[in-house]
């Protein structure tokens, strides 16, 4: 098969879902009103709460979200073959993540900006909340701890990465000021800050920046991971309009003209997929395709970590309640273009089958090395960019969906410890907050000894506890919309479907756990498992107990306002 074949009914398919399906959920479904006073005009403060032009919030939020996972999670599961991921990615993309982000935004903007974990205590209750909350810092902390492994790594093994890595902070800090303090052009930043940013490629293309292999008695990366925990605590305290916006705006534009790079290069050199459609031949050791292929692919179909940067970060920036649809619904279509291209790159950027076999040798061996291996050579055999700096281009890309990820992740973590906190009648200021999460991020790091790689301990937890997420998500929603009396339909099915694939996936990786001795992982698995199964009953016994008690939006946001909200 032709990738380019592949490439165009993807693509044509996700704009089928942005053009049509997601105007139907905000006419029908989630009824988004331009008159709608969003937060971030009732409550501007110029830190949090902060209106934003629609393209610079979706900047924010389509990096945010998209981090490694979409790069990470696709590569691997091409394993089973190529088709698989590919309905997965594209169908998932349509009918379940941009649904669940726009309306994760959504209920969030009619909830004064709240978290889905604070709204969790409004719709289900106490106990509830509680459990929803230790789902979002277990999945907040994995992120955290592993996306700064996945950095790290590299920024080591593609030292060319290391000047546009650090050299967008720069960037991001004058199109801030460019943005907000002397009003300038739009246009004009956009197309300044991405012609720097590229420089910067070319720039660090030239000049790699190779560490010793030991500093201060720690290896490369160890380093690396420690400086990157100590750059997003401070980001993360700083106003988003200084550094976080502006550098997930820019990078997301980047971003964007990166991908565009790899989709015309397999236009114009039309690939054959070497991958099987469906692999017959899976490595010894490969788990079964059904649940795994679910959790794996994870953020490029729907993610529980979209829904809490939506009601984390977003929905304290939305403008108008209208831009929502861009915003969350067409953020998640980026991220399913940035999953597809993956696929097409991680099948078709091989010489032969025997080529591809040997990279996916075992599972999990794919991954971000993969992606950047392939895309290069595609990148060099459409638009004969050099393959060191096609490989500066492609690493950069996924360091920096990663970092800005990261920034977003160590903030919301300092919001979630916070409210934590709160519930227990301690309140913490911004300092105090960012230090524990600080603390715990570096604690499981370098829980397993020197190197920093403590993290990966829980990582194969990551894509059950992000997909369980997204099913707790999804109830908060169907509960809103069943008293709404709105069509309830859209939310449901995905529900039902992502909640069963998810617990099913969690109980294979239990029984793996155990046989293995992993007892750490059994003991978070079954804490996530048992908050789940609580949520997602107490929600069920919500819909019944409310499902005649006609809910007003309107009504509700004047309880909040008057201070009678959980």
């Amino acid at each position: 098969m032709q990738s380019l074949i592949m490439a165009v009914v993807g693509v044509l398919m996700m704009l089928f879902g942005y053009f049509l399906y997601s105007k139907f959920l905000s006419k029908r479904v989630y009824k988004l009103s331009p008159d709608y006073r969003t937060p971030s005009h009732k409550y501007q403060g110029g830190v949090d709460y902060v209106p934003t032009n629609k393209w610079v919030l979706w900047g924010h939020h389509f990096t945010s979200v998209a981090g490694a996972a979409p790069i990470v999670g696709p590569a691997v599961a091409v394993i089973w073959g190529w088709l698989p991921a590919f309905l997965w990615v594209t169908l998932g993309t349509i009918f379940f993540a941009g649904m669940h982000d726009l309306g994760a935004l959504w209920a969030s903007a009619r909830h004064k900006g709240r978290s889905i974990g604070t709204l969790s205590g409004r719709y289900i209750g106490g106990s509830g909340r509680v459990l929803f909350l230790v789902v979002i810092f277990f999945l907040l902390l994995m992120v955290n701890a592993v996306f700064a492994v996945v950095i790290a790594d590299l920024l080591v093994s593609t030292p060319t990465a290391v000047i546009p890595t650090w050299g967008a902070i720069a960037v991001a800090l004058v199109i801030g000021q460019a943005i907000y303090r002397f009003k300038w052009n739009l246009p004009l930043v956009s197309i300044v800050g991405v012609v720097a940013l590229y420089a910067l490629m070319v720039l660090g293309d030239r000049f790699p920046v190779e560490l010793p292999e030991t500093i201060l008695g720690l290896s490369a990366s160890a380093f690396w991971i420690i400086v990157l925990f100590l750059y997003a605590g401070i980001a993360s305290m700083l106003p988003v309009w200084m550094l976080l916006q502006p550098r997930d705006y820019i990078n997301g534009l980047q971003l964007f003209v990166g991908l565009g790079l790899l989709y015309l290069s397999i236009f114009i050199s039309n690939p054959t997929v070497v991958a099987p459609a469906i692999n017959q031949n899976v490595p010894e050791g490969t788990p079964g395709i059904m649940p795994l292929l679910f959790v794996t692919v994870a953020c490029g179909a729907i993610s529980g970590f979209h829904g809490v940067v939506s009601s984390g970060t977003s929905s304290k920036q939305l403008d108008k309640e209208t831009d929502a649809r861009f915003v969350g619904y067409f953020g998640a279509v980026g991220e399913g273009l940035l999953a597809l291209g993956t696929i097409i790159a991680t099948t078709s950027g091989f010489a032969t089958l025997a080529a591809w076999e040997e990279v996916y040798s075992a599972f999990e061996e794919g991954g971000a090395a993969a992606f950047v291996d392939a895309g290069s050579t595609i990148l060099n055999a459409g638009l004969a960019i050099p393959e060191s700096l096609s490989a500066t281009i492609l690493a950069t890309m996924a360091v920096l969906f990663a970092a800005t990820t990261m920034d977003t992740g160590v903030r919301l973590q300092r919001f979630v410890t916070a409210v934590i906190f709160e519930l227990f009648g301690v309140r913490l200021n911004v300092f105090l907050a960012t230090l524990i999460t600080l603390v715990t991020g570096f604690g499981l790091a370098f829980s397993a000894g020197g190197d920093g790689r403590g993290g990966m301990i829980i990582w194969p937890l990551f894509g059950t506890t992000n997909q369980l997420l997204a099913a707790l998500t999804l109830s908060i929603l169907a509960i809103i919309l069943l008293r709404t009396k709105r069509p309830v339909w859209p939310v449901i099915i995905p529900l039902v479907f992502v909640f069963f694939v998810s617990m099913y996936a969690a109980i294979i990786q239990l029984g793996t756990f155990i046989a293995d001795g992993q007892w750490l992982l059994v003991v978070i698995d079954v804490i996530i498992l048992i908050a789940a199964v609580w949520v997602v009953l107490a929600a069920i016994s919500s819909m019944v107990r409310t499902r005649n008690k006609p809910l007003d939006l309107d009504a509700e946001m004047d309880d909040i306002e008057a201070g009678t909200s959980v």
